[in-house]
């Protein structure tokens, strides 16, 4: 039997090959079935599904008995010939001369019936199937043109630190860890971090894991979640607006170019935007949820229902603008022009998706910062190094954050939030 680094193909790789032509590939059992002796295995790898046909004759009865006796997720070593057939699901099939069994799989329990909760307790094993793979095979390319996006636009990939020491986007959902003899929190947002590296390379960016303490069991939130972030120097709140609808348009049109095939089979229609996305105010968001019976003061920060509604009255994402000052995190600049309001912008996607970037203007001035500070009653001296970079050459500047689970299940359609990542952390899930 040939060994382990000897296979010559990936099962993507078949379709160009030639009637006859000798293969050895490598996968899982995905469907097995038998008709008159003859052991038909649907075999998959990374790349795709191809049939193997075991059959005496073609190979040794102990070896026909062997595929006969693997179950489903069974991993087989396969060597065969190619064979032209129409009624192969793919339109080829292997036929085998050699079969080996490498790891037993007994009684998978993955079923087409299984309850959500059993999936998710089994995320583990969840992940082997077509569905999940089609989703998680999204995320890649979701993660993959955002990357490329700020590579091709010239911004510099920087990564702040897990373990912060203040808070970002407010206490109430920080995550607390001891550190030695401190205390520290889970970052819940790079944000600072890149603001302090836009002083040495203007436009920054970063993908990596953000941290929020929030009870919200809604089909919206996750206590873990991936975040695209980005600061820019000499940016205001328009200026970042056209990036992030850039950015949002540039992976939705990839996604579908790259992985049209995926969202087909994930049963998802999606057409990315074209047009420029639509800029709405606070003011105009409110009267809009109004008008749909929902109930809301002005000042409150848009809740889940209430961004439901709103996004469900556009074809395309859309920007709120300008929300209360109350309503949003003391970094955001006043509105020179109407001071109870901040330069900030919320992107919401359609479908009653709701919010999948956050972002806006940031305070540039360490007098205005200092006073904002003290108005939501938090100590400066927590901030002294983030007040720093008021004091030596600042300048205008904005950002923004994308999250990635939000984005994904808008472009593939997903029903929850914890579909669009491998192994989902909710307020009551931390297994597997």
């Amino acid at each position: 039997m040939w060994k382990f680094g000897e296979r010559t193909h990936f099962i993507q790789e078949l379709q160009g090959l030639k009637e006859g032509d000798t293969v050895k590939i490598a996968g899982w059992i995905y469907r097995k079935s038998e008709l008159g002796g003859v052991v038909f295995l649907r075999l998959r790898d990374s790349t795709g599904v191809v049939q193997v046909v075991a059959k005496e004759g073609s190979m040794s009865k102990e070896e026909v008995e062997s595929a006969r006796q693997a179950d489903i997720e069974s991993s087989l070593l396969v060597e065969g010939r190619i064979r032209k057939d129409p009624r192969s699901p793919t339109g080829i099939e292997i036929l085998a001369s050699r079969i080996k069994v490498v790891g037993e799989s007994h009684d998978f329990p993955i079923k087409p019936d299984s309850g959500e909760e059993f999936l998710l307790d089994n995320r583990h094993l969840h992940i082997r199937t077509t569905k999940m793979r089609n989703t998680l095979l999204i995320r890649k390319e979701v993660l993959r043109a955002a990357e490329e996006w700020f590579i091709k636009n010239g911004f510099v990939r920087f990564e702040g630190p897990t373990f912060v020491g203040t808070a970002v986007e407010g206490g109430a959902t920080l995550f607390e860890v001891p550190y030695f003899n401190k205390k520290a929190y889970l970052t819940q947002s790079s944000q600072f971090y890149l603001e302090a590296a836009i002083f040495a390379f203007e436009n920054v960016y970063t993908i990596q894991p953000s941290f929020r303490a929030e009870k919200s069991r809604t089909r919206r939130h996750l206590t873990e979640f991936w975040h695209a972030e980005a600061e820019m120097a000499w940016a205001d709140l328009n200026g970042m607006m056209d990036v992030a609808e850039s950015l949002t348009r540039y992976i939705s049109q990839k996604v579908v170019e790259r992985a049209g095939h995926i969202l087909e089979a994930l049963n998802r229609k999606f057409e990315p935007p074209d047009n420029r996305f639509p800029r709405i105010t606070y003011d105009e968001a409110i009267e809009i949820a109004r008008k749909k019976e929902v109930s809301i003061e002005w000042g409150d920060d848009l809740g889940t229902e209430t961004e439901r509604v709103i996004s469900l009255e556009f074809d395309l994402p859309v920007f709120i603008t300008k929300y209360p000052k109350k309503a949003k995190a003391f970094y955001h600049k006043p509105d020179p022009k109407r001071p109870d309001v901040v330069l900030c912008a919320d992107l919401l996607a359609p479908e009653g998706i709701g919010e999948i970037i956050g972002g806006g203007q940031r305070i540039n001035s360490e007098e205005e910062l200092l006073m904002r500070l003290r108005e939501e009653n938090l100590n400066p001296s927590n901030y002294k190094w983030y007040l720093d970079l008021r004091k030596y050459g600042s300048v205008p500047h904005s950002g923004f954050g994308l999250g990635i689970e939000r984005t994904i299940r808008w472009i593939a359609g997903l029903p929850h939030i914890r579909n669009a990542i491998p192994f989902p952390r909710t307020p009551t899930r931390l297994y597997p």
